[in-house]
């Protein structure tokens, strides 16, 4: 596949990136700490918000900061959890346009994606 930015990720990073969103719960999870902002929320918090709690929770926090989506900081008794790759989000979303209507013999202009 043509890379045509230096903004898109590789294929393989682009790969795991996906599969890290690739449960309900963990883009759930996501979605809500880009709705909480760069301040985050607390794990109580944001299990309260999303319904996913405990150890589930942990499990799917643990794969999106292994995939660089989510950040973890403690403060105090507490950890804060924030998305921090409102970049990457960027750039996947950039991955699956930049080709968009390619092969149709036409450029894209009707899709309106930037």
């Amino acid at each position: 596949m043509k890379i045509d930015s230096p903004q898109t990720p590789p294929l393989t990073l682009a790969a795991a990136s996906f599969a890290a969103l690739g449960s309900e719960q963990r883009l759930m999870v996501l979605r809500t700490l880009v709705r909480a902002g760069p301040d985050g929320l607390s794990i109580g918090l944001l299990g309260d918000r999303t319904g996913v709690t405990g150890s589930t929770l942990t499990h799917h926090l643990k794969l999106l900061a292994a995939a660089g989506l989510v950040k973890q900081e403690r403060q105090g008794r507490s950890t804060i959890c924030a998305a921090v790759a409102y970049e990457e989000v960027q750039a996947l979303s950039h991955f699956l346009l930049t080709e968009c209507c390619a092969d149709a013999g036409s450029p894209c202009e009707e899709h309106n994606h930037g």
